[in-house]
């Protein structure tokens, strides 16, 4: 079955630096967020190649148990396989906006913040979740592609969670006021003296960039298209021997991989080993 692996492979053989001359054309995208989904899609599925939009998205379905929408994680999920989260930025400074949705180190079937369908899809209760983050200009260029898994870039779920009970039970005891059930932070009714005004008080997350975060353990390269997956050492060889092998065969002067350690996301004082895998072309 596809895994990060053969979708790495993809990528080296099959770098997409300009999206809208690769997407616009068959009509597959109306936004660069939608064409640098489209290109994760397609480099997990294999089907780069693939000219027909009935073939692609047939292919889809059997890689495929869940495509998400942009208000709830995770945008892809393969079946008996990871979760895929796809974000856009427009700069290697830039930092994520995760919005209602604190990072994940995992995703697990009981969170509120999955839909229903993404419950439904498989049988399933946790899965890797694996941040997809590009760099994509206003004239649609990919410059930089970054891979990373949520263990290996966010805390444990516990940490964001109590945080925001920390804030909740706080906002819940102000006195004087009345307060409704929701989902968000807090939501205060009848703020006006007709009553009919409220307030929802909503958590806004974001997470710096894995460029930033990961800046320590490899050095960033001056190159027109540069790809980097940082990948721990157990999750790596999770993955079936035949594809590990078949990616190493690519290794060249432009494609490297090489061992790393990274910080443990809840214990910086612990390391633990990695692998860098990366593309400059």
């Amino acid at each position: 079955m596809p895994n990060v692996i053969s979708a790495i492979k993809n990528i080296v053989e099959n770098p997409v630096t300009d999206i809208k001359a690769f997407y616009g054309s068959n009509n597959r995208i109306n936004s660069m967020g939608e064409g640098l989904e489209a290109y994760i899609k397609d480099v997990f599925a294999n089907t780069l190649d693939c000219d027909e939009q009935l073939k692609t998205i047939k292919r889809q379905e059997e890689i495929f148990s869940y495509l998400g929408n942009n208000n709830n994680p995770p945008d892809i999920m393969l079946k008996n396989g990871d979760a895929i989260e796809v974000k856009k930025i427009e700069g290697k400074g830039s930092s994520l906006a995760l919005n209602s949705s604190y990072p994940k180190n995992k995703i697990f079937a009981n969170s509120p913040m999955i839909t229903k369908k993404c419950r439904e899809c498989e049988e399933w209760s946790e899965k890797d979740i694996l941040y997809a983050v590009g760099v994509v200009s206003k004239k649609s260029i990919l410059s930089k592609l970054f891979f990373v898994y949520g263990v290996d870039y966010a805390a444990s779920n516990e940490i964001y969670e109590r945080l925001k009970a920390n804030i909740n039970n706080g906002i819940l005891e102000t006195p004087n006021i009345e307060f409704g059930e929701t989902k968000e932070l807090g939501r205060v009714n009848k703020v006006d003296p007709l009553g009919v005004t409220y307030l929802r008080i909503r958590g806004m997350w974001g997470i710096e960039n894995p460029t930033k975060v990961f800046s320590y353990a490899y050095t960033e390269q001056d190159s027109d298209f540069e790809f980097v997956a940082i990948i721990n050492i157990d999750k790596y060889y999770s993955f079936p021997k035949s594809d590990i092998e078949s990616l190493e065969k690519l290794v060249n002067d432009k494609f490297r991989i090489s061992d790393i350690q990274i910080k443990e996301p809840d214990n910086p004082a612990k390391l633990k080993q990695a692998k860098l895998l990366q593309l400059n072309t």
